[in-house]
């Protein structure tokens, strides 16, 4: 609401919401590490579908992926919003892409990435 305040500078293109997701993310791990989950459980994901669908049965895993895919979320929806700035992108066409990021993230980056080719006048996949 306020894309030019200092309020939504720290929040937006500081360290600072990633610094607190990761204290909360270490928090967790200790405290479910502490309660005794089985932590070796997870690489269970990497066997397919069937695996993957048991620990997200998991409250504990379901709780500590919840943090990850917000953290890299956020980061790829702040790098979204200083990237837009250099190139002078409008507000309201990024709010699409930030959204659809927030939910689906690869997709989200596609959408900008697609938008900033216009407005950047060139391809580059270094940026």
């Amino acid at each position: 609401f306020f894309p030019n305040s200092k309020v939504s500078g720290v929040f937006v293109s500081s360290i600072f919401p990633i610094f607190l997701l990761s204290i909360i993310y270490l928090y967790l791990v200790y405290y479910y590490f502490v309660s005794e989950y089985n932590y070796l459980s997870n690489f269970n994901l990497y066997l397919g579908l069937d695996s993957l669908n048991e620990l997200f049965s998991e409250r504990a895993f379901l709780i500590i992926f919840w943090t990850h895919f917000l953290a890299i979320n956020l980061f790829c929806g702040s790098w979204i919003v200083s990237d837009s700035r250099k190139f002078s992108i409008s507000k309201i066409l990024i709010f699409i892409p930030l959204i659809i990021t927030y939910f689906t993230g690869p997709i989200g980056v596609f959408v900008y990435w697609l938008i900033r080719i216009f407005y950047a006048k060139r391809i580059s996949l270094y940026d």
